[in-house]
């Protein structure tokens, strides 16, 4: 069919006019976008890589003068925090096909929470390594062999060094090794950062220790926080390189506390001589006695669009309560009705994902699986509760697929299923090989 233009069609005159323009564009200037300045192209480039990481990546690739003109992350990936990958997470493949399982052939998928992306790599890493957690995009894997934790970057490959878990053992407060060896595989939360020393930073929180752990590249052992501790049911949430932790009064109308642990500060001239972090309040309140919120018994912080939100809920999830940490430093208690067409996905995790780009999801929403044996969703302009999918997830085994990208990211919220390549379901998965070295994560 032959496209012609007339006064009567406007749409297929702009579509001639466009067809001239790009053979103009693509005849007289296309060397003018090859010579742009360099200082042009790396500002450019920056503003690309402030939107998406990937993007940036092809945003190099346009040309030689692009790349050169524009700082390449390999090697950097985890030395830069501007080059972290934000918003991409490991996909669970679903039917036990963990990172790092023959069937995958050494590949692994990720998939963007903000844009609904898709990339396939070529990891051969996790032969040998497990997932124990993900900040930022960055990767916090356990080596089978010596339980070192080690920090990946997905796409540059770009690694970073840290203790064994094993220097850790001491510290938890179980009584048998198996239970030992559970806690400190399961992370509550952990936070990177990079010192004006160039040394890369980790402090994590792993179940039933009380203390924050910490260590810098290149430690020979984790070192703990010795002069406070938070308790065993307060929320760790990482953001921007710190952990932000809330911590439950001690009675019903008590007030609660958030408190910020800033990274730990090099001590002197000495490279890797670290102080202790340390705890900040930055906010202390109460539910108002006049919200059902007064009643709620679950707390946690959770990142959303950039800032941390405050959420509680009764242990049966079906009433939620939300509020910006913003408004309650200062003082104020206002009810959020509206994440901007987002939806929270809770669990052991919490993930915000946008709407825009999964049309299965409905906006303003919070995601759950404690209900019943659907995934729920509790909406929060009119405060009600409805079924998410109709996969049913009260199974203790493996769901079968295909999958909803629903249950690929509530799985996300739940590393002992994430991490083993199974769809969330009823119970507590098991790997089935190499238990030995990772039992518990």
């Amino acid at each position: 069919m032959s496209l012609w233009c007339s006064r009567d069609h406007p749409a297929a005159l702009v579509a001639c006019s466009s067809r001239r323009r790009r053979r103009k564009v693509n005849a007289g200037d296309s060397s003018s976008w090859a010579s742009l300045h360099e200082d042009l192209v790396s500002l450019i480039g920056w503003r690309v890589l402030a939107g998406d990481f990937r993007d940036y990546i092809r945003f190099r690739a346009v040309c030689p003068h692009w790349r050169s003109s524009t700082t390449c992350p390999r090697g950097r990936g985890i030395l830069d925090p501007r080059f972290y990958p934000r918003g991409w997470m490991l996909l669970p493949e679903g039917r036990g096909l963990y990172p790092g399982h023959g069937k995958l052939h050494g590949y692994v998928r990720f998939f963007n929470l903000s844009t609904g992306a898709f990339v396939r790599v070529r990891l051969p890493l996790f032969k040998d390594h497990c997932v124990l957690y993900s900040v930022d995009g960055i990767i916090l894997l356990q080596r089978d062999h010596d339980t070192a934790i080690r920090l990946l970057h997905p796409f540059t490959g770009d690694t970073a060094e840290f203790p064994p878990l094993e220097t850790l053992l001491p510290q938890v407060r179980c009584r048998s090794e198996g239970s030992r060896w559970y806690s400190l595989r399961s992370i509550c939360g952990a936070s990177i950062s990079v010192g004006v020393d160039g040394l890369v930073r980790v402090m994590m929180r792993p179940n039933d220790v009380w203390n924050i752990c910490f260590a810098t590249s290149g430690d020979q052992q984790w070192r703990v926080t010795t002069t406070w501790e938070c308790s065993k049911l307060s929320s760790t949430l990482p953001f921007q390189g710190k952990l932000y932790v809330l911590l439950r009064p001690n009675s019903v109308r008590g007030e609660h506390e958030v408190i910020q642990i800033d990274p730990p500060q090099q001590e002197g001239m000495d490279i890797g001589s670290l102080s202790e972090p340390s705890p900040k309040l930055i906010a202390k309140f109460k539910w108002p006695t006049s919200d059902k919120s007064y009643s709620l018994y679950y707390y946690r912080l959770v990142e959303c669009n950039s800032e941390i939100l405050v959420i509680g809920t009764k242990w049966d999830a079906v009433y939620y309560s939300v509020y910006r940490l913003a408004d309650l430093m200062l003082g104020r208690i206002v009810h959020v009705t509206s994440i901007d067409g987002s939806a929270l996905f809770i669990g052991r995790r919490s993930l915000c994902v946008s709407s825009k780009v999964f049309p299965t999801i409905v906006p303003d929403t919070i995601v759950m699986r404690e209900t019943k044996i659907y995934l729920s969703q509790y909406h929060l302009s009119n405060s009600t509760l409805s079924q998410a999918t109709d996969r049913v997830i009260a199974e203790e085994k493996d769901i079968p697929g295909p999958y909803s990208i629903m249950c690929h990211i509530i799985t996300c919220c739940s590393p002992s299923y994430w991490n083993k390549g199974k769809i969330s379901c009823k119970g507590l998965p098991t790997w089935k090989v190499k238990k030995k070295f990772r039992y518990g994560a």
